[in-house]
């Protein structure tokens, strides 16, 4: 059921700081041994920088005595190429776990979009949430294990080194972090600036994909429209958001991260003015304030470290509020409601009967409704076809049936039991759904025929080709059932992707079918092949129809008669013919069409 408390609001619901750093430790807490040794590799690496200012020292204090300085150079040198070593080692350990975060980050959440309930994917266009899976986790990959590490890493080096240079001269020290907090204080304040900026880019860049995403579902009607340059410019209009954002963004990061070598360079030259005085005075040696000055350099390291992960966290912050933003969203819920139930539906079960109990429902509390009490019963076997002008709420009646959409009053029962009893699994396995669109996914034929049931058999599938006459088809194609179809089915004909879909929905061996307009794109010698399919069916199965044509109707052993949400009359075709005027009318227009 709904996991969001509140779905209207989950994916506009800010993230507070707290929330946001909590997202991001539980992220890091799988691999949080793994960080942990990029760190210690990482802090080993630093030790050799920290040193060499001290052994500097040493050496110049050596020179001016006369004495060996071998031994010091070649202690120089191992220092260099120990922290070379141990920086390298931590780079590959965590790109490889910021990998992996990201790796874990996508699994979860495709599981959970793919998991969503139809009323959020209706209020969320789908390119937003495709970005989300890809460009905003591609942020996460810096801040969970890099930067996280390299923050933390230039906080012990800094107060390592802070510590080193109080013991060479407390003075100098106070010089330089005077001028450092100065100039930090500037950039605490330009950090939520960046963060702000990536989120409303990333914002774009969905934008981006939707809008494609809208011109690529249509593309033939596109072209055929002559409209190119228009969704062009619905296409660039959004690139172009995304580019000011993003230069936005980078005109704050270039400041924070040109301020840290302000801060050091202006410290330099405090440190340099102050303790050239200090040398001339006699309070400290030169060698001193040859070493304080190479801290003060080494101090450009830690520093840009703790901007640069300063300046990813607001980057990845803005990632990880709209990934939990995303996860919060209401998902079905795929488990049992009570215990009780019995085992789930088996083909050989049986047709299944239906009822609708007074049945009312609204898509969202501040829109109309759709149905209006609305209470009928389908007897388990045979063919009922649902017919009414456009807007009735036919489709509704099979979105309800699948748990698209629950009803916001009284039931809708499936052999006697409601199906918000039901777990959507056990349910969905009764069902076989025939969609309006029939849609056909990318990939082969066989893959198509085989979505709903994977493991039905070579002669299963042979059966139902023959039964939608798309064996022919499958002859005449170059490999077979293996012929790639194209994006959305494009190199099949509507009545071919229809047919599909009918042979998609039979291989299931439903108890339930239920079947959209699944006539609705077929020429007429196909679609009495269909028909014939159906009313076969029908003698195994409980056949619901959505119907516009004449000749699906008269064939049908009830109609139900729906007119503005309200079941109207019920019965055969003749009967209606004779007492129901709505029925009269439409059986005499276009709104029922007699077969061609």
């Amino acid at each position: 059921m709904n996991t969001a408390s509140d779905p209207s609001n989950a994916d506009i619901a800010p993230l507070s700081a707290r929330a946001t750093f909590k997202a991001l430790y539980g992220y890091v807490r799988p691999h949080r041994w793994t960080v942990a040794l990029g760190l210690l590799c990482a802090l080993v690496g630093s030790a050799g920088g920290l040193l060499q200012p001290l052994a500097t020292k040493a050496l110049v204090d050596r020179l001016s005595s006369g004495q060996a300085i071998t031994a010091i150079v070649l202690s120089l040198t191992a220092l260099v190429l120990l922290g070379t070593v141990f920086e390298a080692l931590s780079g590959y350990v965590l790109e490889r776990t910021a990998e992996s975060v990201v790796l874990a980050a996508r699994r979860s959440l495709i599981g959970r979009l793919l998991r969503l309930r139809i009323s959020e994917v209706d209020r969320i266009p789908p390119g937003d949430l495709m970005s989300r899976v890809t460009s905003d986790t591609t942020l996460l990959r810096a801040v969970t294990t890099r930067e996280l590490v390299s923050g933390a890493t230039g906080v012990v080096t800094l107060v390592a080194a802070v510590a080193l240079m109080a013991v060479l001269d407390p003075v100098l020290l106070g010089v330089t972090l005077g001028v450092v907090a100065v100039v930090g204080g500037a950039v605490a304040l330009v950090m939520p600036k960046i963060s702000e900026a990536t989120e409303r880019s990333q914002e774009a860049v969905g934008e981006i994909s939707t809008e494609l995403e809208r011109a690529f579902g249509a593309y033939r009607t596109v072209k055929a429209s002559g409209a190119e340059e228009r969704e062009t410019a619905r296409v660039t209009a959004a690139a172009q958001r995304a580019w000011h954002h993003g230069v936005r963004g980078a005109k704050w990061e270039a400041l924070a991260k040109s301020a840290d070598v302000l801060a050091v360079e202006l410290a330099f030259l405090a440190v340099l003015a102050v303790g050239g005085a200090r040398v001339a005075s006699g309070a400290i040696p030169v060698s001193t304030l040859i070493a304080f000055l190479l801290y003060v350099f080494y101090l450009i390291e830690p520093v840009s470290r703790l901007v640069d992960a300063a300046s990813q966290y607001q980057e990845g912050a803005a990632a990880i509020s709209r990934i939990t933003r995303a996860q919060r969203l209401a998902t079905e819920d795929r488990e049992l409601r009570r215990l009780t139930l019995p085992a789930p539906s088996r083909p050989d079960a049986g047709p299944a009967s239906v009822r609708f109990d007074r049945v009312s429902f609204r898509y969202r509390p501040d829109l109309p409704e759709i149905h209006h009490e609305m209470t009928f019963d389908v007897p388990a076997g045979g063919m009922t076809a649902f017919v009414g002008p456009s807007g009735a709420g036919k489709s509704t009646v099979f979105a309800l049936l699948e748990r698209f959409h629950d009803a916001t009053g009284g039931r809708v029962l499936v052999d006697g039991e409601d199906v918000r009893d039901w777990s959507l699994p056990r349910l969905r396995s009764t069902i076989g759904y025939v969609e309006q669109d029939a849609p056909v996914l990318a990939g082969t034929l066989r893959e198509n025929l085989l979505f709903a049931a994977p493991d039905a058999s070579d002669q299963e599938l042979a059966d139902v080709l023959t039964r939608t006459r798309l064996d022919a088809l499958v002859a005449r194609l170059p490999d077979g059932l293996d012929t790639l179809v194209g994006h959305r089915g494009s190199r099949l004909s509507g009545g071919e992707r229809q047919r599909v879909a009918i042979a998609r929905a039979l291989l299931r061996k439903p108890r339930l079918l239920l079947l959209d307009e699944a006539t609705s794109q077929l020429d007429a010698v196909n679609e009495l092949a269909v028909r014939d399919i159906v009313a076969q069916a029908a003698r195994e199965t409980t056949v619901l129809v959505v119907a516009h044509r004449l000749s699906t109707v008269t064939g049908a052993d009830r109609i139900v008669v729906m007119d503005a949400g309200r079941v109207r009359a019920v019965g055969t075709h003749a009967e209606l013919v004779e007492q129901d005027e709505l029925y009269a009318e439409l059986a005499s227009t276009q709104l029922l069409t007699p077969a061609r």
